[in-house]
């Protein structure tokens, strides 16, 4: 028999559009990807010859299942530099990517029946994770009218003796949302344990960014370097917790994934130290992209109330269309050949919104939207 939690996973709706759009791209079409949240740059050179130098130098067997000192040693560091902020290197974990990293501090934090407390909408896979260790998401809603933002009140009306944790994401996938520190500070008076996806730490525009660290220490960061630093395949991240929570997860670590991946750990070290000028180059070419698509989506009619200010994601409402945002996201693929993910994926409050993913380049992103303009002349916007 196929066991329950397997069968009752959600399927990652975003990978279903692309796996249909590679699809119809082997069978010859044109389709402008507008729906993958994976960075079409390149990594920086000194991290891939940093990579280069391990190879080369024979650092291909298993690691600490901590993660080596020297990159633990790089990630306090450059919390210190960035956020004024002290971490010991004996809180932090070096995972195999951020998903393994929020798997183990769930495994590390939750009971059967206990509650982690996110947004509505979220991440689409963060219920899955929680429902898998036997735990139960309990949803906030967030809104455009108020920025995607928790509503502290609400959040606070949600805890109960079960409440475990509140799961943050901040810059936001999907909707681009940045917590205030004011925001950050209310949601650590709360008293709960925070675990704060910082993934997109570093893709925020126009402001500073704001590590949970900065405001309480009973918190878990999660971050890697996938984004910032366009290295997805790398497959690498850390975490940052409490320290009495840091022998449980590795442990686990040493259990389930032995230690993370020895090459990578290596090109992160130059990530932190040496790339901090290419990621600067980065930010600022995803930040030209987001006003070119925010120019476009306003000109085909969308009214963005919620403009993203971090990450490299547009939510767009688009219920004046239909209110299934499925079926919508299927018929822009078949028809306009453009793939955009839809909201659903992203919870209930997700229903009736697109994402727009700005990991393109300019010329295929203005191809996009003049494919999209041809689409939505149907109707009549």
């Amino acid at each position: 028999m196929i066991s329950r939690r397997s069968q009752e996973i959600f399927p990652f709706m975003v990978m279903e559009i692309l796996e249909k759009a590679q699809d119809m791209e082997r069978r010859g079409e044109d389709i402008v990807h507008l729906e993958i949240g994976e960075p079409d740059l390149d990594t920086p050179e000194c991290i891939k010859a940093a990579a280069r130098r391990a190879l080369r130098d024979g650092k291909t067997h298993y690691t600490h299942s901590l993660g080596i000192l020297e990159l633990r040693k790089a990630i306090a560091e450059y919390y210190k530099e960035k956020y004024s902020v002290d971490v010991g290197t004996e809180q932090i974990v070096v995972t195999a990517g951020t998903s393994p990293a929020l798997l183990l501090v769930l495994a590390a934090l939750l009971e059967p029946g206990d509650e982690v407390i996110l947004s509505n909408p979220h991440y689409a896979c963060y219920p899955n994770f929680i429902r898998f260790l036997g735990g139960n998401p309990v949803f906030v809603p967030v809104f455009e009218e108020n920025g995607f933002l928790y509503d502290i009140k609400a959040v606070k009306a949600s805890i109960t003796k079960k409440t475990k944790a509140i799961l943050i994401n901040s810059p936001a996938n999907p909707t681009g949302a940045v917590l205030s520190p004011y925001h950050l500070e209310s949601l650590a008076d709360l008293g709960i344990y925070i675990i704060s996806d910082e993934i997109y730490h570093g893709l925020i525009y126009g402001e500073r960014g704001h590590t949970i660290l900065e405001f309480t220490d009973k918190a878990f960061v999660l971050n890697g370097f996938s984004k910032l630093y366009a290295m997805t395949g790398f497959r690498l991240g850390y975490i940052i917790a409490p320290a009495k929570f840091v022998r449980p997860i590795q442990k686990m670590q040493q259990n389930f994934f032995i230690c993370p991946n020895s090459i990578s750990q290596y090109a992160a070290i130059a990530a932190l130290r040496e790339a901090q000028e290419e990621a600067r180059h980065i930010r600022k070419i995803y930040n030209e992209r987001r006003l070119f698509m925010l120019k476009h989506l306003r000109a085909l009619g969308f009214n963005i109330g919620a403009e993203p200010k971090g990450a490299f994601y547009i939510f767009v409402n688009t219920k004046k269309i239909s209110q299934d945002s499925y079926s919508l996201a299927l018929d822009i693929l078949e028809r306009a050949k453009v793939a955009v993910t839809p909201g659903i994926d992203f919870g209930s409050n997700g229903e009736g919104y697109l994402r727009f993913s700005y990991t393109n380049s300019l010329e295929n992103i203005a191809e996009g939207m003049k494919r999209l303009e041809k689409y939505l002349s149907l109707f009549c916007l």
